[in-house]
């Protein structure tokens, strides 16, 4: 039976082919699309949640905007990743998917309620929706399944030295999923820079023939121009479907249990996710944490979703 999933996202060109992913492959039920600030704004976030549903024929899933800040802390955004749209690249039709006038924690709090079975939510931005939604309703921890998130790193990080992106814009978001009791992974840096757009998988999307596979290979193709000006990477890691691929296939993405923290204070260090895979602190497991990728069998999904779904709105 497919997983029932709501993605919880910031689009984002990794974001939107984790949207992809998960309304294209078989093995997942795409209950909702909720959006927040995170790579940009609230805003723009949402429409980009649109276009991508749009171009890609996601119709019937219902979309809904979240939270605009982190719960303490101003908003930082990654135009400088992902381009003053959060999406550029491609040139986008004009949307044709609405959102539900519903708050994206109260769309998830229904959803959780009302679904027959317990539900995976698999956030590929900041945390401050599920966050939110944990806080205000104590009850929904009950109705998930497991919350499976993009962020962290067990190493280094990529919008400071120590920090990853979607926790260093809300830390205090990251503190309180990882405290939830929920069962929680964590894919973080350490496991998605094994999932590179390289040419290979340029020409396999290219391949495919249909406009969508043109938009996501024009997607990745900017992707790849901004971490290699920034970072130096000959292709692009393309983080957030990795999240939506240990939910579909968890021998895709191999992981480990360990304690994380999160530095909420640090002078150097806001944001950090401090993964104890040793043992060393003597703190009880609170997550599973993504060690290593099969990036062949990671790429054949996500090129097979991105086929399906460019078939049907040929």
């Amino acid at each position: 039976m497919p997983v029932p999933v709501i993605i919880d996202c910031d689009p984002g060109h990794d974001d939107a082919v984790a949207v992809m992913l998960a309304a294209g492959d078989p093995a997942v039920e795409l209950l909702a699309i909720t959006t927040v600030a995170g790579n940009q704004t609230l805003e723009k976030t949402t429409l980009n949640a649109r276009r991508v549903c749009t171009v890609a024929g996601i119709t019937g899933v219902p979309v809904a905007a979240g939270c605009a800040r982190p719960l303490v802390r101003p908003l930082t955004v990654a135009d400088d990743v992902h381009g003053e749209s959060g999406l550029d690249g491609p040139r986008f039709p004009d949307p044709a998917v609405d959102i539900v006038p519903e708050h994206a924690v109260e769309l998830m709090h229904r959803i959780l309620a009302e679904h027959p079975e317990p539900v995976t939510l698999v956030p590929t931005g900041p945390l401050t929706n599920v966050a939110l939604l944990l806080t205000r309703y104590p009850d929904a921890a009950a109705h998930i399944r497991e919350i499976v998130f993009m962020g962290g790193s067990t190493e280094r990080g990529n919008r400071t030295p120590a920090a990853e992106f979607n926790v260093y814009v809300d830390p205090e978001a990251a503190d309180i999923v990882l405290g939830s009791g929920v069962p929680v992974t964590m894919c973080g840096l350490n496991v998605t820079h094994q999932a590179l757009a390289t040419p290979e998988v340029l020409a396999r999307l290219e391949a495919l023939g249909t406009e969508l596979s043109r938009i996501c290979a024009e997607l990745l193709t900017y992707f790849a121009s901004t971490y290699r000006q920034l970072w130096g990477f000959t292709a692009p890691p393309v983080h957030d479907p990795v999240a939506v691929a240990r939910v579909i296939d968890p021998e895709t993405v191999r992981c480990v249990d360990a304690h994380v923290a999160v530095e909420l204070s640090g002078r150097y260090t806001r944001g950090a996710t401090v993964v104890d895979l040793h043992g060393y602190t003597g703190r009880p497991v609170n997550a599973r944490v993504a060690v290593a990728l099969d990036a062949a069998r990671f790429w054949d999904r996500v090129i097979a979703a991105v086929d399906t779904l460019g078939r049907r709105v040929r």
